[in-house]
């Protein structure tokens, strides 16, 4: 039985799958784009379904490509977007909103209020300015702004 890692990476613009033996050579391949969704000018969001249901495809197309099951699978390593921000139901599972990707400048105001306020605070903890690139100030707006998300995240 062929031992391999199944290495996930999903990025801005797709998400792809690679399957690798134990020596590092590529068994199978795949990618899929989703789609950029801009909402308003300087928004950029992602549908978490998408993400999810186009994970799956390349995972289980890499694995076909390779010719390997489950079974052989003895690591899976995946990277992401970094600051993209995304809130489940812990319930459900189910995404309560669309992905704010870390591209999105809608938390401008929010960050200009931070800087106002608390930029030496910040800096001096973090070693950052803060910027709408950051996850927090995407949580800070979905959680002000997204009706019912606070009760249920």
């Amino acid at each position: 039985m062929p031992r391999v890692v199944v290495s996930i990476d999903q990025g801005t613009t797709g998400t792809r799958a690679t399957v690798v033996d134990e020596e590092g050579s590529v068994l199978g391949y795949a990618y899929r784009e989703h789609r950029q969704i801009y909402p308003r000018p300087g928004w950029v969001e992602h549908d978490p379904r998408e993400i999810w249901l186009n994970t799956l495809d390349v995972v289980k197309r890499a694995m076909e490509a390779a010719g390997v099951g489950p079974g052989d699978v003895v690591a899976i390593g995946v990277t992401n977007q970094r600051e993209t921000v995304v809130v489940w139901d812990p319930q459900s599972g189910e995404p309560l909103y669309n992905a704010i990707v870390w591209q999105c400048r809608r938390t401008a105001p929010l960050v200009e209020k931070l800087r106002e306020e608390y930029l030496d605070l910040i800096y001096s903890r973090t070693g950052l300015f803060p910027d709408p690139y950051f996850s927090s100030t995407k949580i800070w707006w979905l959680l002000d702004n997204v009706p019912g998300l606070r009760e249920r995240a």
